[in-house]
């Protein structure tokens, strides 16, 4: 039997791809965007949230794998980042789910052949290998979650 799989692309647009039980394929974006009305602490509320909605309509998750950024462009997105990786790693410590950071380069490299390769390159890439992402979000997700099954011990 095949393990259950969540890939993540952690930001405040959340691009996700799941690999359930019977090897399929679902994926999209989630946004985690606060309202002008909301406290700072509800956006990852919402991420905490959505983690449990997905488990549950995935019966179970076996493995989460999330893109390890070791840079950011602003210091809003490391901020994000930081909060969302918080949030997933006590989630995942609760519900005792084994999860494994990968850096941004190897997902690219497995994913276009190349460690640097733009967000156009990777939403490319997913869809010569049969997705159809709606954003760059999703794509890398994708690129991770089949990063993930090529490792061989999982499937």
């Amino acid at each position: 039997m095949n393990t259950t799989i969540l890939a993540l692309d952690l930001g405040t647009t959340t691009g996700w791809a799941l690999r359930s039980r019977d090897s399929h394929i679902t994926s999209g974006s989630e946004s985690f965007m606060p309202s002008r009305f909301e406290g700072g602490g509800m956006r990852y509320l919402r991420f905490k949230r959505w983690l449990t909605e997905v488990k549950q309509c995935a019966d179970r998750i076996d493995a989460v794998y999330f893109e390890e950024v070791r840079r950011h462009a602003g210091v809003d997105a490391a901020h994000a980042y930081g909060g969302f990786l918080a949030h997933l790693t006590a989630w995942c410590e609760h519900h005792q789910i084994p999860y494994q950071g990968v850096p941004v380069g190897t997902i690219k490299k497995h994913a276009t052949g190349k460690g640097n390769a733009a967000k156009t390159e990777m939403v490319a890439a997913a869809r010569a290998s049969g997705f159809d992402p709606q954003d760059d979000n999703e794509a890398d997700a994708l690129a991770l979650l089949v990063w993930a099954i090529a490792q061989g011990d999982l499937a």
